[in-house]
């Protein structure tokens, strides 16, 4: 059996998650994905936000580097790993999408998407999930690992990580992103995809994946989600009509979204999930989760 994990990661907590799933299967060759485009780490505030219109609205700014598929033709499996930004898939992945070489390479292809974030996931996966239809690939497992803190204490923990590359507990704050305990239990998703492999059977593999764990659905999480999403459609066309990406003119709407976001974050989103919990009765949760989480 032979795999290949195309992957980024900045912080290299995506490369942590891909090792540890992976090391349960024989044969892996690693595959960076690296963009044209530079985003620094440790990321500067203006920067980041900056980040946010092209991400949110699909438009990468640049490709990636060109990917040797000479040694990988012949895999079993393709894995992917990356994460979320600003409730889509990072610039990077979505570059990597939509290479048309990595399209060609793709096309008939089993798939595994892995996705190592804070905790909002889902248009992500919806997301992910559309470009491998497109592209006739065959998606047959979505795993996501993310931060268990509650919403707005990860908040600020991914911005001490993010801003400043602290990600150890400090001022009562937990660790940021994903536990180390979550990502080392994490090869019990590999044993799952090994057998799958070896039987040549991926029918069944989400569900055994779900009931191991592989996604924890966090619903009133995934309610702010959906309506961040919406208005964060509205805010990355506002910004982009200033300029396109790191065009200096559009920097007052990047810093005014900034403000909107922390307000939203800090002030909006509890009472939001208030008034969620207390619509729970008319909330259908249980048939969102089964549409959200399989494939």
């Amino acid at each position: 059996m032979k795999a290949v994990v195309f992957y980024y990661s900045q912080s290299g907590q995506a490369l942590s998650v891909a090792k540890s799933i992976c090391s349960q299967l024989p044969h892996v060759v690693y595959k960076e994905i690296v963009p044209q485009q530079h985003y620094p780490f440790p990321w500067n505030k203006y920067e980041f936000f900056d980040s946010f219109p092209e991400a949110r609205l699909g438009m990468p700014p640049s490709g990636i580097q060109p990917i040797d598929f000479s040694d990988i033709e012949d895999v079993d499996l393709v894995l992917i790993f990356g994460q979320s930004w600003f409730l889509s898939p990072s610039l990077p992945l979505q570059s990597f999408f939509a290479d048309d070489d990595v399209r060609n390479y793709l096309k008939g292809k089993k798939m595994v998407f892995v996705n190592a974030c804070r905790n909002m996931w889902l248009m992500t996966g919806r997301k992910v999930k559309e470009e491998v239809s497109k592209m006739h690939a065959h998606l047959v497992g979505h795993i996501v690992m993310q931060d268990s803190a509650p919403n707005l204490v990860s908040a600020l923990s991914i911005v001490m990580w993010l801003m400043y590359g602290i990600k150890q507990p400090k001022w009562l704050l937990p660790v940021a992103g994903v536990s180390d305990a979550e990502v080392a239990s994490a090869s019990r998703f590999g044993d799952m995809i090994l057998d799958a492999c070896e039987k040549n059977n991926f029918g069944q593999l989400q569900e055994n994946l779900l009931r191991a764990g592989a996604i924890k659905y966090k619903p009133s999480v995934l309610f702010l989600e959906k309506a961040g999403h919406r208005m964060f459609g509205l805010w990355a066309k506002f910004v982009r009509r200033k300029g396109e990406f790191r065009d200096p003119r559009r920097r007052a709407r990047v810093n005014l979204f900034f403000y909107y976001l922390i307000v939203v974050l800090f002030v909006v989103s509890p009472f939001a999930q208030l008034f969620f919990y207390l619509t729970w009765p008319l909330q259908r949760v249980r048939h969102h989760q089964r549409e959200d989480c399989n494939l």
